[in-house]
């Protein structure tokens, strides 16, 4: 066994199986990196044109190193064909501006180090006192901000001083509007709950709906308590009679699903009308004096909005001017709206919400697959219909949160009460000057300080990419009065805040802010501009992301920085109407400041360093670092099979990156599987490591979690969730678990030998019996090319060459 007491524990076992693949390719597309590995030094030669054999041994080279060996993004393309690119992304094809913003993405993958561990380790070295302290801010930077700079690693921090998990609120900031909802009091209200149930494949693979429809059923309900289920978007329901192909209403009394209406139609549950149909019949048939809304399918945040119907995929999602548009024309105030969905706890939806709501019930993080436990919040609303809204919402994130521990350990959960009438009131004067501060810290000379307190700031569906963030945390990571002033407002409107032990520094609302990619940028302002938000934020956005593409333009050129943005400022093309659009960078500005924070990739060279063969970067360099991940490919004989991303590297005692590989991958049952790194918390002194291996669930795409934590170091499977493409761009509930008896097939990406990707085959299946061994194995090491990809500030892509054997 090897510890590693700063990252993810290896238990080496022995030799693994092989690892091959069988029958055809899949026509997936990319399950792992989804960008590819053009960037990455081919396995047999490095960018020098110094040639390695399989294990990595140089052939032809000096061991002093000095051939530079890393790779850009863009695989070292000249100004000429950056251009041509950016211009053809700007003006060709469907995609538009977004492609242009796409840029390279990180790789979700974080580092194994910690802050006693490096300090230790900088101690050893002999360096000074302030030299410790410069590194352990500037380089790893976890601990002022409260998380490390590289994209995936969060670390508790501030969550310890400020955390609101599990503390009830019940004042109200002065200035906030009146309720809509007046409980009167003494159990004498009348509730209508309307349930709007997309029930989509949720339901169809898995019968999530028919289980919450049972959880309903359970509760003991009072006569004042009016339940309504629309049911619909489902293309096979588990459970109940309920119709495959009409939408339908129900109630649920005496502990009987009782039909209203047969048939409404199949519309499409994401399309506005729909909702307000339901909405209108809910209030005229059953009024009442507190009405609820909840929204149940998928969820994507604030680009995405709510809800993916599979018998009308076609139609997309509900965007959050759809739902405002819904709810408007519905004319009922509402005492709270629930989603039981992914991802809706968000700023955007919170102040969109306010003109028809009280209370805004969601989470922040993806739900996993059980949502909401339903029986006891129903159960006490009936004995008493004046419990106030907070209490019932408390009573929500409370059963969600424990219900998941106890059927789902290790999946991430967080459910947030938020008023939104104060949240209304007190945060756009605050949120305004924060983003007025945050576009000029772009603008000027501190775009790191923002894209630091961004890459450190607690993220959301990080495998999804849709760059939601918690607000607050992001906020107090940039640590300006302004910036935490904004913070302060924000948790103070979230009246109750639950989350599992593996969230910390989620406060209760999140927030899109570009970083893991910017392609959703355009889409972000359209739905800004839909909702009345403060367009400074859209303007801060637009800042930030157009620093990205310039540092990365810059970083994949040999050429000067000035050269470079000058030619995506000049010109003809319209290029510059990407950087001109209502914000205040100029191009003298972004010149002299990549010039000045750029990465050096040509540092990223193995040379001998006493023993050991090492990379060594400058302070300053290392600051300018992300993230850093180790990739491993394996020679199958006709190309190479892509075994992941794991967030392993080791730093010896003078703060370099040791250039050694011990030859084992992650297996399950000693079959290695490739395994994709996502995430690293730590909270309260305990560390706790996700990621996931692209599968086959019993023939559907689907991602196994893995978690490591102090409870299993070596790791468990924890659950699995469905993978879409481009069907919807919204996000589903993780599955709570395996069953006995699924059939898993682990599949894995495959490159040839100048690493195009060439299509995706299954390695290796086993059936789950529910007890499987996570370890490390030996695999070939003759056949294993491994290399390190180091991730900047502006999410450019830079190689080392192999490790060497």
């Amino acid at each position: 066994m090897e510890n590693r007491p700063n990252g993810r524990q290896k238990n080496v076992t022995g030799d693994g199986k092989d690892i091959r693949t069988s029958g055809s390719g899949l026509g997936t597309g990319p399950v792992g990196k989804k960008d590819g590995y053009a960037a990455r030094p081919k396995p047999g030669e490095s960018s020098g044109g110094t040639s390695y054999s399989a294990s990595g041994r140089r052939e032809g080279a000096s061991s002093s190193g000095g051939v530079p060996g890393a790779r850009s993004v863009g695989g070292g393309k000249g100004i000429i064909a950056i251009i041509i690119a950016l211009v053809a992304a700007l003006v060709g094809g469907g995609a538009g501006l977004s492609s242009l913003f796409g840029g390279s993405g990180n790789t979700d993958v974080g580092t194994s180090y910690d802050q006693s561990s490096f300090y230790e380790t900088m101690l050893s070295s002999g360096a000074s006192s302030s030299s410790h302290s410069s590194i352990l801010s500037s380089v790893l930077g976890m601990f002022s901000g409260g998380a490390s700079p590289f994209a995936s690693e969060s670390v508790s921090g501030d969550w310890l001083k400020k955390s609101n998990s599990g503390v009830m609120k019940t004042d109200v900031a002065l200035g906030a509007r009146a309720k809509y909802t007046k409980i009167n009091g003494r159990g004498s209200d009348t509730v209508t709950i309307m349930v709007y149930m997309c029930g989509t494949d949720l339901e169809s693979k898995s019968g999530m709906a028919s289980s919450d429809i049972n959880e309903m059923l359970k509760a003991t309900l009072s006569d004042r308590v009016n339940l309504l289920i629309y049911t619909g978007g489902c293309r096979a329901w588990k459970g109940h009679g309920i119709s495959n192909t009409n939408n339908q209403i129900y109630k649920i009394e005496g502990g009987r699903l009782v039909k209203l209406v047969d048939n409404d139609s199949n519309a499409s549950l994401t399309k506005p009308s729909t909702l307000t149909s339901f909405i209108k019949y809910a209030s005229s048939n059953y009024p009442a004096n507190r009405n609820f809304l909840i929204m149940w399918d998928h969820g994507g945040g604030s680009i995405s909005g709510y809800g993916y119907d599979e018998k009308n995929a076609s139609a997309g999602s509900m965007g959050l001017s759809g739902i405002d548009r819904a709810l408007t024309d519905a004319k009922v105030k509402f005492d709270a709206i629930g989603f039981d969905a992914c991802l809706m706890a968000t700023y955007e939806n919170a102040l969109m919400l306010d003109a028809h709501a009280d209370y805004l019930i969601a989470s922040e993080e993806t739900e996993p697959g059980i949502g909401w436990y339903y029986t006891n919040w129903l159960t006490a609303l009936s004995k008493n219909t004046s419990l106030s809204t907070l209490e019932i919402g408390k009573m929500i994130a409370d059963d969600f949160v424990a219900d998941c521990a106890s059927r789902c350990p290790g999946q991430k959960a967080t459910l947030s009460v938020v008023d939104v009438a104060e949240l209304s009131a007190t945060t756009p004067s605050t949120f305004k000057q924060f983003a007025l501060e945050t576009e000029a810290l772009c603008c000027t000379d501190d775009y790191q300080k923002v894209a630091d307190a961004r890459a450190e700031a607690r993220s959301f569906a990080v495998s999804s990419k849709k760059d939601m963030v918690d607000l607050a945390h992001l906020g107090y990571n940039i640590g300006t009065s302004d910036a935490e002033k904004m913070a302060d407002s924000v948790v103070g409107a979230v009246k109750y805040n639950k989350t599992s032990s593996n969230m910390p520094n989620s406060y209760g609302i999140s927030i899109y802010f570009p970083y893991q990619k910017t392609s959703g940028v355009d889409n972000a302002v359209k739905t800004y501009e839909a909702i009345g938000l403060d367009e400074n934020y859209t303007k801060a956005i637009r800042s930030f992301a157009s620093l990205e593409v310039a540092g990365q333009s810059a970083a994949s050129s040999s050429g000067s920085a000035s050269s470079i943005i000058g030619s995506l400022f000049g010109g003809s093309s319209g290029i510059s109407s990407l950087f001109g659009r209502d914000i205040n960078l100029d191009e003298t500005t972004v010149a002299n400041y990549v010039s000045e924070n750029r990465f050096d990739p040509s540092a990223l060279v193995w040379h001998q360093s006493g023993s050991e063969r090492v990379i060594s970067l400058s302070e300053e360099q290392w600051s300018l670092v992300h993230d850093v991940a180790l990739n491993v490919m394996y020679d199958n004989g006709s190309g190479y099979i892509d075994l992941g991303l794991d967030c392993v590297f080791e730093l010896n005692g003078r703060g370099e990156l040791i250039g050694s590989y011990d030859g084992t991958w992650l297996a399950i049952d000693s079959q290695p599987i490739p395994y994709y790194n996502e995430e690293i918390t730590v909270a309260s002194g305990k560390t706790v490591i996700t990621g996931y291996v692209p599968i086959l669930l019993n023939g559907v795409r689907a991602e196994m979690i893995l978690v490591f934590d102090d409870d299993d170091p070596y790791g468990r499977i924890a659950g699995a969730r469905y993978v879409y493409g481009s069907e919807t761009e919204t996000v589903a509930k993780a599955l709570t678990d395996f069953t006995e008896g699924d059939i898993i097939e682990f599949i894995a990406d495959c490159y040839d030998d100048d690493l195009n990707y060439v299509d995706t085959y299954v390695i290796a299946d086993m059936e789950y019996t529910g007890n499987h061994k996570i370890s490390n194995v030996y695999i070939d090491r003759s056949r294993a090319v491994a290399a390190y990809c180091f991730t900047d500030i502006y999410g450019g892509e830079y190689w080392t060459e192999v490790i060497p054997g």
